[in-house]
């Protein structure tokens, strides 16, 4: 229940910015708008208010189809406009009008990430120290010399100037974002008091990113926070039970080598298993100040990849140090706005790689998606519910600025000829161009709910 209602709740407040966006500047510009609706389809809801604005007789609906929403404005090409009248239609209005109408709606849901960021900003997020957490074993990570328990101080990528990191979510972003522009990460390690460590360079540019999907983080190699190696719960009749472990066993060593965090002791965990078969191992865990030599044999499950791995069915891993970041109004506003600029750009830039085939469709999410997505960050709380939609408003913007006769970016292109050459795209090649645009549109649709259904249900 609680996904359904924060995906209809995500739904309708950015179909109503986006489309706000476009009703506000029409009427700005004196143009009449005649239905302001949120949904498609049977009419649910609809009201009229009772001062409207000069000039103005708009009426607002509620359809049945929430995916989308629209705003209808006086218009010669769908009906007859009275000739007094014919001044605020929109076929009317010179191309920057026009333009600034259509790109109201993208501008309106991107204005909106910047205010959901700062507002997280302002508000205060706790997140993980940057201290990290043992590298996958192979990884670029542990090929530069991590070795787990680092405190990063400051990082950045090639080309760009270096800057504090607070937490281990900023570093995850720039880890990200670094790795799927293909820019190496220069990152300044701190030592123990706080004096200033090594500088460390990490190949991000080395890595295949064509398939940039949750196991990015594993192939540079920094997938977690330091934590220290301490068992959570055991489920019951698990391996983990079976062996004899409790809640709040530390794992000193596992065959004998060291585990230096919980990263590292899940690492040798999933490796216990060879030809498809579990392996035996002895571990040496601390439990109430003895210590104690346990034999475990995890159970074989298929990872992401259909491949054999070990698995106690235990919770592994200390909760990690927090620390709570928190900006002034002005940092916070102007962290908002890189923000939304740097999710803007990354979204154009994996479009871009889609489309040219250095990065799969696989990436593209549809409703579904979505929908889990707002249902998981709702249950954890305000701030990264805020998060999800300040993303999701991002993405929207972006994708109608796209140029898709369909989307506003269509029209926009539009408008562009029209500026360029002196007359209107003809209706011949209107109609054409409408037809290609839904088209790709059903093929994006089709991928991403395709997609969705893999990822949820495969």
């Amino acid at each position: 229940m609680l996904t359904i209602v924060a995906f209809i709740v995500a739904l309708g407040l950015l179909i109503a910015v986006h489309e706000y966006g476009h009703y506000r500047v029409a009427v700005a510009c004196n143009v009449k708008v005649l239905r302001f609706s949120i949904g498609f389809g049977k009419v649910l809801y609809r009201w009229q208010p009772r001062r409207p604005r000069p000039g103005q007789d708009t009426e607002f609906v509620i359809g049945a189809f929430p995916l989308g929403g629209y705003v209808k404005m006086l218009d010669e090409r769908e009906g007859d406009v009275p000739a007094a009248e014919r001044h605020r239609a929109f076929n009317t209005q010179p191309i920057k009008v026009r333009t600034a109408i259509v790109a109201a709606g993208p501008v309106a849901n991107l204005l909106l990430a910047i205010v959901l960021y700062a507002a997280v900003n302002w508000i205060g997020l706790d997140e993980p120290e940057p201290v990290l957490g043992s590298p996958v074993a192979g990884s670029i990570a542990a090929q530069a010399g991590l070795k787990g328990g680092e405190r990063v101080a400051s990082a950045a990528l090639e080309g760009d100037d270096q800057e504090p990191v607070r937490s281990f979510e900023e570093l995850r972003w720039l880890l990200t974002s670094g790795a799927l522009d293909g820019r190496d990460l220069r990152m300044v390690l701190e030592r123990e008091g706080g004096s200033r460590g090594g500088e460390l360079v990490l190949p991000l540019s080395r890595l295949d990113t064509r398939d940039a999907d949750a196991q990015l983080l594993r192939k540079v190699g920094l997938v977690a926070p330091w934590s220290a190696p301490v068992l959570g719960e055991v489920m019951a009749g698990g391996a983990g039970d079976r062996a004899g472990l409790r809640k709040g066993d530390l794992v000193l060593r596992v065959n004998g080598q060291p585990v230096g965090d919980a990263q590292q002791l899940r690492d040798l965990i999933r490796a216990q298993v060879q030809g498809g078969r579990a392996l035996a191992s002895s571990w040496e865990i601390e439990r109430a100040g003895q210590r104690l030599q346990v034999a475990v044999t995890p159970d074989v499950v298929a990872d992401g990849k259909n491949l054999p791995m070990g698995r106690i069915s235990a919770y592994v891993g200390a909760p990690p140090a927090m620390v709570t970041v928190r900006y002034g109004p002005l940092d916070g506003l102007w962290k908002g706005v890189v923000r939304t600029w740097d999710v803007s750009a990354l979204t154009l830039r994996m479009m871009g790689r889609m489309l040219v085939g250095e990065a799969s469709v696989k990436n593209l999410s549809g409703p579904l998606t979505i929908a889990d997505y707002a249902g998981k960050s709702a249950s954890l709380g305000l701030t990264q519910y805020l998060l999800f939609l300040a993303l999701i408003s991002v993405s929207l913007g972006v994708l109608n600025l796209l140029p898709l006769p369909v989307l506003d970016g269509g029209h926009l292109m539009y408008y562009l000829w029209e500026a360029i050459t002196g007359r209107s795209v003809s209706d011949a090649w209107m109609e054409r161009l409408q037809r290609g645009g839904v088209a790709v549109l059903l093929v994006m649709m089709s991928i991403a709910l395709f997609n969705d259904v893999a990822r949820l249900f495969g």
